[in-house]
């Protein structure tokens, strides 16, 4: 084609006179230019076709600024160069008319929206022409380990819901350019939320077994969406594209023909150069490398469907995690990892008091509040906050961020709590004190409640609502003072399924019972279930035998090897390290004793030393369970040093299992460092009978499956702690004359539990163990009134089996219900088969009956009215045949579904308000009145 005189061949503004003077040499006789890769050129030449020698294929240059929001700069400067990357990009669309930018983070598009409205509205004009494309889909480019299921549904949420109000349109392509790694369950995820592909850099080939550049990915429930890696890198230098299209075609697998090449300014910003896109023009118009246009990923991946199913049916499938890059992020700055947790519990507790307090009494659902203190958590889930890689003045910003997301949700939980409280119907007895014990699990629980209370010189006791004495023992009181007073005990709470249950506390400590069910010494914690034997040389476990099978899964294991202390050379990010299962040196053990025992609990200290570091293990063992919880004090003084504990075990022929988000993966037992949420498992042989141990961890996510190595046992570990300097980064040496600040001196804590089976890790329900373990119930002092309430109550119950409820929350979507929202309730499969679940919900006066495909995710939204269609939802909260319009297709699909879209679910019999109750036949339905 030619351009028109006064045009610009390949768009932009009108040409000067100045512009036009190199094209009427041209016109005068001079040789044209070409062929030249480098030097001073003219920017306007006309086209000419290409080479016949041109190579056949089109490469799709993807025009990106990948930001760090936080890296090795505080959020602050993050956020002024998110506004001055955007303002660059518009300059250079202005300029290039054929210019296409694609655009992910939708916290960056936020921050310019929140600080320069009118660069906003411009970004708005170019999303419409189609030039400014929004992928990902995700507030931030996170952690793709490390996060809750339930976090990665909220990137999604909130970000999708961003995209479709301010621009009318979500993602349709995922987009995680820069994070460490990409969990198996992210395809389910995706297309739970409107994307049918997905584009990430790492791992590179020289990281994993992956070839393959352009493929399928595959969850475990079936879903796939198209991935593809992005070869070399996903920025460029400023100049010119040469040498970042060398490297990407060098890196990539050629037999797809037709690729995306990213360029672009990135990490600090900055975005595509006019160099960078001149250079497009120059090496397009030369044929240097085929075909070369200016596109989204949204083009490539349309051209790519639209070959037809039998070249979608020909790619390779992956089905599996896509790692491994930097495995010492998964245990660097362990504090940034408990903050991380401990928020994402609190919020999803709050989420469903809140919708439970909405429905029930009519209180203002607090969408706009529980969003702040998600975007927070979101926020700092980014790749370069939560693994641990940024600067150590970042986490001053994380550790209050995340505080304010706390705080949120303490405050919503307690008003919820406090509302629900003064409706139940506590009758005046001045001899007592009532005790409200609420549970947010949406299952029934039995566990241990830690109680602080005053008044009571002589100590107290507990009963439940009946005066049935409830099992109960002395505990130490937090208040270190001399109010004779203020006590503590601990009792044993049954409690209904997301509900709540009253007892009373009575002064006077309880009568002894004539036989303990509990025998304690330095040595041994047995009971009714279980017998641990405590080698009192190393302070570790030298028996752990389940008495109703005869398994004792750590007969024969050296306990030696439980702590295990390293020097650790490797940087920050934990590059090309492929394992920290090193042998290591143990920690001197200083002293073992009882410190507490009685008719609950009883509980040995376990007290070690290494160097200027202390280590403290306190072994508690209820009198009614097989399994032992361990409380754990780490007080690290050691620069560039790592802890591994390690739990060996006895077992033949072992298979290694972990908790990934939403699901769960089985890995080789190669002592490779892998993440895991909150659990891993090595289940083998013992005897010929298969057997097995869990560890249940909070906080932790740095694990390890070894096999047996020098005459040893199979054995789990976990990275305790690692502390190297602050955002080092090898190849970069340190040096002597530096004075570095490194990771993780001081004081943490974190509890974990051994839960030792017969059979396989599905019959102990790790995944309910490990949010007990993470989320505990909260016991509140009450004081008398009368109410509408019974003494004890649940809102809702998945039934504790294989399905498991981890959302229950309002609608983002307001609705005419009380409070302002319906119900929505999220479940997943957790077993790896095939499931059915009857839902009951007696906070809407419902029943919900629905199957379930091995780990399959589904989210239905129930409305208050009883005679409202329920209906199921995506994880964006669109109705699954209501979605806003999306460009492609799906790639792949399974090929069968689990259950037909649009026909979810069976509703029960609808009951009455006091007929769903159930506890009480004469209470009226929370929020009525008799």
């Amino acid at each position: 084609m030619s351009a028109p005189d006064g045009a610009r061949p390949y768009g932009g503004a009108p040409l000067t006179s100045a512009d036009t003077a190199g094209l009427d040499s041209l016109r005068s006789g001079r040789a044209p230019v070409a062929n030249a890769p480098a030097g001073p050129q003219p920017r306007d030449l006309t086209p000419q076709p290409r080479p016949a020698s041109t190579p056949d294929r089109t490469l799709y240059m993807i025009g990106n600024a990948h930001l760090d929001p936080v890296w090795l700069w505080p959020w602050q400067e993050g956020y002024q160069e998110a506004r001055a990357t955007f303002k660059s990009v518009i300059d250079r669309m202005d300029e290039y008319p054929d210019f296409i930018f694609t655009c992910d983070q939708i916290v960056l598009l936020s921050w310019v929206e929140e600080q320069d409205p009118e660069l906003f509205a411009r970004i708005q004009e170019r999303v419409a022409e189609g030039r400014w494309v929004n992928a990902g889909g995700w507030w931030v480019e996170p952690d793709c380990n490390m996060p809750m299921g339930e976090s990665f549904a909220r990137q999604g949420l909130y970000g999708q819901r961003y995209l479709q109000s301010r621009f009318g349109k979500p993602a349709t392509v995922g987009m995680n350019v820069d994070p460490f790694g990409h969990n198996a369950m992210l395809p389910q995820i995706l297309r739970g939320q409107g994307m049918d592909s997905y584009t990430f850099l790492r791992p590179g080939p020289h990281e994993s077994i992956l070839e393959e550049t352009l493929f399928q990915w595959e969850a475990p429930d079936g879903s796939r969406v198209l991935g593809y890696r992005i070869p070399h890198e996903y920025g460029s230098p400023p100049g010119s594209v040469d040498g970042q299209t060398d490297k990407s075609l060098g890196a990539m697998d050629r037999t797809i023909g037709d690729a995306m090449i990213f360029y672009g300014v990135g990490n600090h910003g900055g975005g595509p150069t006019k160099a960078n896109i001149e250079s497009i023009y120059r090496y397009d118009r030369m044929g240097s490398f085929g075909r070369m246009q200016m596109a989204s990923p949204r083009r490539f991946f349309d051209e790519v469907l639209a070959r037809g199913q039998s070249y979608l049916d020909a790619l390779p499938v992956v089905r599996d995690d896509l790692q491994h890059h930097a495995p010492g992020c998964y245990s660097a700055h362990s504090g940034i990892k408990a903050w991380q947790r401990r928020a994402q519990y609190a919020v999803l507790t709050a989420e469903r008091w809140a919708a439970v307090a909405s429905l029930q009494a009519g209180l203002a659902y607090p969408r706009a509040d529980l969003e702040r203190a998600w975007k927070q958590i979101l926020f700092n889930q980014f790749h370069d906050i939560l693994p641990g890689s940024a600067i150590e003045s970042s986490y001053d910003d994380a550790r209050d961020q995340l505080g304010e997301a706390v705080a949120i949700a303490k405050r919503i939980t307690t008003l919820a709590h406090n509302t629900i409280a003064r409706q139940i119907d506590i009758p005046l007895d001045a001899t007592t004190q009532p005790v409200i014990v609420f549970n947010p699990h949406p299952w029934p629980v039995e566990t241990d409640v830690d109680l602080q209370f005053g008044g009571k010189p002589t100590g107290a006791h507990v009963v439940d609502e009946d005066g049935n004495t409830v099992l109960s023992q002395r505990s130490q009181s937090t208040a270190t003072t001399d109010d004779k007073s203020r006590g503590a005990l601990v009792f044993r709470a049954e409690l209904p399924a997301l509900g709540y249950r009253v007892y009373r506390l009575l002064p006077g400590d309880p009568a002894p019972l004539a036989d303990s069910p509990l025998e304690v010494s330095e040595t041994v914690l047995e009971n009714a279930h279980a017998r641990i034997e405590i080698d009192p040389e190393t302070g570790w476990l030298s028996s752990y035998l389940l008495k109703e099978s005869g398994i004792d899964v750590l007969a024969g294991t050296d306990p030696s090897t439980h702590t295990q202390v390293n020097e650790d050379p490797t940087d920050t990010w934990g590059h090309r390290v492929l394992s920290y299962a090193w042998p290591g040196v143990a920690m001197k053990v200083e002293r073992i004793y009882v410190r507490e025992t009685g008719p609950l609990r009883s509980r040995v200290r376990i007290e070690r030393s290494w160097g200027r570091s202390t280590f403290v293990e306190e072994l508690v063992l209820d009198a009614d369970s097989p399994f032992l919880t361990v409380n754990a004090t780490l007080d690290w003084r050691e620069p560039a040093h790592l802890l591994k504990l390690r739990f060996p075990v006895a077992l033949e022929n072992p298979a290694g299992t972990y908790e990934i988000p939403f699901g769960t993966l089985e890995r080789p037992v190669d002592g490779a460092e892998e993440p895991a949420q909150a659990w891993v498992d090595l289940t083998g042989t013992l005897g010929g009978a298969p057997a097995g141990l869990t560890v249940v961890t909070t906080n932790k996510h740095g694990f390890d499956v070894s096999p047996a190595a020098d005459g040893g046992t199979p054995s789990i570990g976990v990275t305790a702690v690692r502390s190297p300097v602050y955002s080092w980064h090898d190849p970069r040496l340190l040096s002597d004359e530096s004075v570095y600040a490194y990771q993780d001196q001081g004081v943490q804590r974190f509890s974990y539990r051994l839960v030792p089976h017969a059979g396989n890790w599905r019959t102990a329900q790790p995944a309910r163990i490990a949010a007990l373990l993470g989320q505990p119930v909260r016991a509140q002092l009450e004081s008398f009134h009368e109410g509408t309430l019974p003494s004890r109550l649940s809102f809702l119950s998945d039934g504790g089996g294989q399905v498991m409820v981890t959302a229950v929350k309002g609608s983002e979507d307001p609705s005419d219900a009380p409070g302002g929202a319906d119900l929505i309730v999220r479940a997943v499969e957790t077993t790896g088969a095939p499931a059915s679940v009857t839902l009951d919900l007696p906070l809407v006066g419902r029943t919900l009956s629905a199957e379930f495909g091995p780990s399959q995710i589904r989210t239905f939204r129930i409305p208050a009215d009883p005679s409202a269609e329920v209906v199921e939802v995506d994880l964006v909260e669109w109705p699954l045949d209501a979605r806003p319009a999306t460009e492609g297709e799906a790639p792949g699909e399974p090929d069968a579904e689990p259950t037909a879209p649009g026909e979810p679910v069976a509703e029960g019999e609808t009951l009455t308000p006091a007929e769903r109750i159930g506890t009480d036949d004469s209470a009226a339905f929370p929020g009525e009145q008799q």
